[in-house]
């Protein structure tokens, strides 16, 4: 498209004819506008006042535990007076120098050992008060304790049986007792094994009717009776015993079994036998 001419533009103007259009000049472009600045980023740094250095804490003291007094694990009982060793010295008699009435009145009287104490009717001795021999069984029964006699029924019968075997009986040679006078007894009143204290608070008794009798040989029936007056354990087998004289003081010891074992086991009557053959061989010995 022509352009006006300047000369012909100002020809126009004159005429006052101004032009029908002026061209519009081409647009400019506008200057882009500055990108805004990003924000800077500023790093804000907390200013922390330094601290004082805070003083250590003490370590904390031990709690204080009050200590329980140290028990032993287990404290014996106290022992009772359960042994003829063990009795206060003011309750010791002299057994040693009783005569027959005053040996009697202190086992009737004797509270020594748990037997007697439990209130048992002790068991006396009996026989010939001037004896050959003094026969020794363990404990009374029940049989024993109720006739007020040691060596009764059918035992009784066989061990009269046996000593007149060797020419002897309770009336006029023997004199039998029992090493632990009164019955031992369970919580029922059944028989019960004695325990070494009952045979040794006993035993004084024994060796005082023994002195008594002038007895020259001492024979014992069953274990506890032997091992009792032997110083063995009550529990010991009799086997240990038998087959041997040993010495009660200044006197022989023959051991046997006692006839209520042989009532049970009939073929040991042979061991019985040849004990009672060494007791009266040892006895003409020494009579």
């Amino acid at each position: 498209m022509n352009r006006i001419s300047d000369r012909d533009a100002a020809f126009l103007a004159e005429m006052g004819i101004g032009p029908l259009w002026s061209p519009r000049a081409a647009p400019q472009p506008e200057p882009a506008a500055a990108p805004e600045p990003a924000p800077e980023t500023v790093a804000v740094i907390e200013a922390v006042a330094p601290q004082a250095p805070q003083p250590l804490a003490p370590p904390p003291m031990p709690r204080q535990v009050a200590e329980a007094p140290v028990r032993p694990a287990w404290t014996p009982p106290p022992v009772e007076d359960s042994a003829w060793g063990d009795v206060a010295e003011s309750e010791r008699a002299d057994v040693s120098t009783m005569d027959w009435a005053a040996l009697r009145q202190a086992i009737a009287s004797c509270k020594h050992c748990s037997a007697c104490s439990e209130g048992r009717k002790p068991v006396l001795g009996s026989g010939a008060r001037q004896a050959r021999w003094l026969v020794a069984a363990g404990t009374a029964s029940a049989l024993d304790e109720k006739a007020g006699s040691p060596m009764t029924g059918e035992p009784g019968k066989l061990l009269d049986n046996m000593l007149a075997a060797v020419g002897m009986s309770r009336e006029s040679d023997v004199y039998v007792t029992a090493l632990v006078k009164c019955r031992p007894a369970n919580a029922t009143g059944g028989d019960r094994a004695p325990t070494l204290e009952e045979a040794a608070a006993c035993r004084p008794f024994l060796e005082r009717e023994r002195e008594l009798t002038g007895a020259g040989l001492v024979l014992t029936l069953g274990q506890v009776a032997a091992n009792g007056l032997l110083g063995k354990p009550l529990a010991e087998p009799l086997a240990g015993s038998r087959g041997a004289v040993h010495a009660l003081g200044a006197v022989p010891l023959v051991a046997t079994l006692h006839p209520g074992e042989l009532l049970r086991r009939g073929p040991d009557k042979a061991l019985a036998w040849a004990d009672l053959c060494r007791a009266r061989s040892e006895h003409g010995r020494a009579g």
